[in-house]
């Protein structure tokens, strides 16, 4: 199925070209202010939802001011409960756009390579994230334990399904675990389609633009019926079919 807009953002403008690495400076320094400013208020506060948040705000306040115009979609098709939110990947603006679009009930399930970023680590920390092994095995069944444990005690779940991104446009193929995770748990799966990141922070630069971003909560999917291979695929495939059909992007995995 293709891509069919569900709205009309405005058209990007792309900045003339000396304007572009000013630009791409001020989102920096605004980014890494704001991010430290967020972390120095929320290191005394001993609530984790007052914690989200201010780290919300402090993401809305981002991109409201880096002129990455933030629109979310549907927002009421959000479960009241706990519920496992799965989303595309296509830049590290990601995590900031769907934190900002998010209630602050959501734990984000992260890579664990974000743990070596020591302020990154610390801020993330503070605000309830989890980090998880991209590899299977061991390490990969202990962190599934955990999140399911989190999530049996009432907390909702956002992952990035695809692990990274790459370079070039696409929706990769979906790893397991957020859908397993659901499974155990009996958790509703809910897609989540991000558009205009990409072109907000393309990948491999820093060099930012101007743009707006759309956050689409689609239509629930019920938890997998049980924990078998089967059953734990069929919700996988739907919720990726569901974003497929509602971003710009080639499918990077067809027999998926």
């Amino acid at each position: 199925m293709s891509y069919i807009p569900v709205s009309s953002p405005p058209p990007r403008q792309a900045l003339p070209g000396l304007l572009r690495l000013p630009y791409a400076l001020y989102a920096g320094i605004l980014f890494s202010v704001l991010s430290l400013l967020a972390l120095v208020l929320i290191l005394p506060v001993p609530g984790l939802p007052a914690r989200r948040a201010m780290v919300r705000c402090a993401a809305r306040i981002f991109l409201r001011l880096a002129g990455m115009r933030l629109t979310v979609l549907n927002p009421e098709r959000l479960p009241e409960t706990p519920c496992v939110v799965v989303a595309n990947h296509a830049s590290y603006l990601d995590g900031v756009a769907l934190y900002a679009a998010l209630p602050p009930r959501f734990g984000f399930v992260i890579k664990r390579e974000m743990s070596r970023v020591p302020l990154a680590n610390l801020l993330l920390r503070r605000i309830g994230a989890h980090y998880v092994e991209r590899g299977q095995g061991h390490k990969g069944a202990r962190d599934t334990r955990k999140l399911l444990k989190r999530a049996r005690q009432g907390g909702a779940l956002a992952f990035f399904p695809e692990g990274t991104f790459r370079h070039a446009p696409g929706l990769m193929a979906f790893r397991t675990g957020a859908f397993l995770v659901a499974a155990r748990s009996g958790f509703p799966v809910v897609p989540v389609a991000i558009r205009g990141t990409r072109a907000a922070l393309p990948p491999g630069t820093m060099l930012a633009q101007p743009s707006p971003i759309e956050v689409e909560v689609l239509e629930t999917i019920p938890a997998p019926t049980s924990t078998q291979e089967s059953a734990v695929s069929t919700v996988r495939r739907a919720a990726r079919a569901a974003i497929l059909a509602h971003v710009p992007d080639p499918d990077l995995a067809p027999e998926d």
